[in-house]
C-alpha cells in the first residue's frame, strides 16, 4: 500500500476518533461513516419510491401491488421531460431534510442529499447518458431573502460526484411568482407560464433538471419546455422527493 495513503487513513481514523462525524440531519455523533453521510436511523426514515408508480413522473400509486403504469396526467398531457428520478416520497425524515434544506438554512444538507441522488442517477446513466446539470433557478428577490439556491447546492453535489458540468446560470427566472403552495395543478402552470428563460442556447445536450421536490410537476414542465425550445435534445428531472397525492 502507498505509504502516503496509509498515513492518510491513520490520520483520518484519528480525527474520526477525536471528533466523531455527526449525522447532518439529526446531529447524532459517531453514527455515520463520514461527514457526507446520514445515520442509519435517518436513512431508515426515508420512504423510497417503489412500484407501482408512473414511469415518467414517478407518481406513486395507492395500491401496494401491481406493475408500473402511466398516470392519468402523463397520459392526457405528456410532459416534456422523459422521466423523474427521486430519492423517495416526500414524507417522514426525507420531508424533514428537504424542509431544513429549503427553509431553515440547512445548506449543509445539499451535499449528502446530492450524493445520494447522484448514486441513483449513476445507475441510470448508462441507459440515457446526460452531459449537463441545470438547477431550477430562484428569482433574484427570493435568492436575496434565502441567500442560497437549494437546487443549485444539489446540482453541484451531483456534478462533483459524477464529474458532470453544472450550468447554474443557464436558466433564469424572469419574474417573481407567488408561492405554489395551495394552488391546483392548472393554477401552478398558469402561475409559471413565461417565468423562465435561457441566457444562451443549447446545442443538443441531454440535460438533467435538478430541484428539491416535485409536486404537480408544473415547474419541471415549464423549465423543460424552455430547455427543449432552447436546443436541448431531451430533459430528465432529478429531485430529492416526490410528493404523493394520496399521502
Amino acid at each position: 500500500m502507498n505509504p502516503w495513503l496509509a498515513l492518510k487513513d491513520e490520520v483520518s481514523g484519528l480525527l474520526d476518533f477525536l471528533f466523531p462525524p455527526v449525522c447532518p440531519l439529526c446531529g447524532v455523533a459517531g453514527a455515520v461513516a463520514g461527514g457526507d453521510s446520514f445515520c442509519r436511523g435517518c436513512l431508515a426514515g426515508f420512504s423510497p419510491l417503489a412500484s407501482p408508480c408512473c414511469p415518467i413522473c414517478a407518481l406513486p400509486f395507492e395500491g401496494p401491488a401491481g406493475s408500473d403504469h402511466h398516470c392519468g396526467g402523463c397520459l392526457s398531457e405528456p410532459p416534456p421531460f422523459i422521466r423523474v428520478t427521486a430519492l423517495g416520497i416526500y414524507q417522514g425524515t426525507l420531508a424533514e431534510a428537504v424542509r431544513d434544506l429549503k427553509y431553515r438554512e440547512g445548506f449543509h444538507l445539499g451535499r449528502p442529499l446530492g450524493r445520494l441522488l447522484a448514486a441513483l442517477l449513476a445507475g441510470r446513466r448508462g441507459e440515457r447518458p446526460f452531459g449537463l446539470l441545470v438547477p431550477v433557478p430562484l428569482h433574484g428577490e427570493r435568492l436575496k431573502e434565502r441567500t442560497y439556491n437549494q437546487a443549485q447546492l444539489l446540482a453541484e453535489a451531483i456534478g462533483r460526484h459524477l464529474a458532470v458540468p453544472v450550468a447554474s446560470e443557464l436558466l433564469r427566472r424572469t419574474r417573481s411568482t407567488p408561492p405554489q403552495q395551495g394552488l391546483s395543478a392548472s393554477e401552478r402552470l398558469r402561475n409559471l407560464k413565461g417565468a423562465f428563460a435561457l441566457r444562451k442556447g443549447l446545442d443538443g445536450e441531454r440535460v438533467v433538471l435538478v430541484d428539491d421536490v416535485l409536486t404537480t410537476g408544473a415547474t419541471a414542465r415549464e423549465c423543460s419546455r424552455v430547455l427543449l425550445k432552447g436546443g436541448a435534445a431531451e430533459v430528465e428531472v432529478a429531485v430529492v422527493a416526490r410528493a404523493a397525492r394520496h399521502l
